[in-house]
C-alpha cells in the first residue's frame, strides 16, 4: 500500500522520516522522494544483514542511513544521528520478495530449503531447532497460538514422532509434507496447509509479536507532537495489537477509525497484498 502511505505521512511535510522494516527499500525511495531536494534524514532498520550487506554496495541518497537491527531500536538510531525525534515512521511487517526467495532462510513453503524462518541468520534459534527443543504441547500451544491453526495438536504430534524416529523435520519439504496429511484442504482452496504452521513458527523464532507489542507501548515516546506512525500489518494478531496499542495511550488520535485494505489494482499487481491492512495514528501530545 505505497500509495497510502506516501499520502498519509507526506501530509504534515516530514522531516525525520523512519522506516522500521526497510526491506527492498521501497517505502523508504517514495517518502524520500517527498523531502525538499537536500534535506531531511531517512532513518531505516532491518534485522537481516543480507540488507544491510546490499545496501553497503550500492549507491543511496546520503539522506539515507540503514542501521542493522529491528524497529525496536529506532531510539538507538535517531540518538546515534542526532535526531531527538521522528516526525513520521512507516512499518511493514510483511516479508520481502528477497527473503520470500531465498531457499535457505525457508520463509517460502513452495521451495524446499532450510527449515530456519530467521530474519537474523546470526542469531537466535532456527526454527528446526526449535522443534528438536520443544516437548509435544509446547509446539502445538505455539502452533494454534500464534497460527491459529486448529490442527496444531496433529501436527505437533506428527513432528515429535519423526523425531522419535530419528528423523527430525529439517526442512520446509518435510513440514509441508506434515500439514499437507494433518490439515484437510479449505473448500476454496485459498489458504495451502502449511500456510499457519510457518507463520506460527516464525513468529515464535524471530519474537515478531514480542517486538511488535514492545515497541508500540513506547512508540510515543519517539515523535514530537503531530508526528505519524503507519503500520502495515499481515495477520489478525498483528492487527489486533495495533489496533490495541492506538486505542490505549491517549497521546495518540487514531486517523483510520477502520483499516485501511489495498485496492483490486493492487492486489492484482501483488496478491501477498490481499491481506494487508493499514492503520494510522498521529501523535497529538507528549504527556
Amino acid at each position: 500500500m505505497p500509495d497510502e502511505i506516501v499520502q498519509w505521512l507526506s501530509e504534515i511535510n516530514p522531516r525525520v522520516i523512519v522506516d522500521g522494516t526497510y526491506g527492498g527499500g521501497g517505502h523508504s525511495q517514495l517518502l524520500m522522494e517527498t523531502l525538499p531536494a537536500g534535506t531531511g534524514h531517512v532513518v531505516a532498520l532491518d534485522r537481516d544483514p543480507v540488507v544491510s550487506e546490499r545496501v553497503d554496495g550500492e549507491t543511496h541518497d546520503p539522506r539515507l542511513n540503514l542501521f542493522l537491527g529491528s524497529y525496536e531500536q529506532v531510539p538507538k538510531a535517531l540518538a546515534a544521528l542526532g535526531l531527538p525525534t521522528a516526525d513520521a515512521m512507516v512499518l511493514d511487517l510483511g516479508l520481502s520478495s528477497d527473503q520470500l526467495a531465498d531457499r535457505q532462510r525457508g520463509f517460502s513453503f513452495t521451495v524446499d530449503g532450510p527449515l530456519d524462518l530467521r530474519f537474523d541468520p546470526e542469531n537466535g534459534v532456527a526454527a528446526h531447532e526449535w522443534l528438536a527443543r520443544n516437548k509435544e504441547v509446547d509446539i502445538a500451544n505455539a502452533i494454534y497460538q500464534y497460527g491459529e491453526e486448529r490442527y496444531s495438536r496433529r501436527i505437533a504430534r506428527e513432528i515429535v514422532a519423526r523425531a522419535k524416529d530419528r528423523n527430525p523435520v529439517r526442512t520446509v519439504d518435510q513440514l509441508v509434507e506434515i500439514c499437507r496429511r494433518c490439515v484437510p484442504r479449505s473448500k476454496n482452496h485459498d489458504i495451502h496447509p502449511a500456510t499457519r504452521t510457518f507463520q506460527a513458527l516464525r513468529i515464535v523464532v524471530n519474537d515478531e509479536l514480542g517486538i511488535l507489542e514492545r515497541s508500540l507501548a513506547q512508540a510515543a515516546d519517539w515523535f514530537s507532537p503531530g508526528g505519524r506512525l503507519a503500520v502495515i500489518s499481515f495477520h489478525s494478531l498483528e492487527d489486533r495489537i495495533v489496533k490495541n496499542a492506538f486505542r490505549d495511550d491517549d497521546r495518540w488520535e487514531i486517523l483510520t477509525k477502520k483499516p485501511l485494505r489495498p485496492t483490486d489494482a493492487e492486489v492484482a499487481r501483488n496478491p501477498r497484498a490481499r491481506s494487508a491492512k493499514l492503520r494510522v495514528a498521529q501523535k497529538i501530545r507528549d504527556q
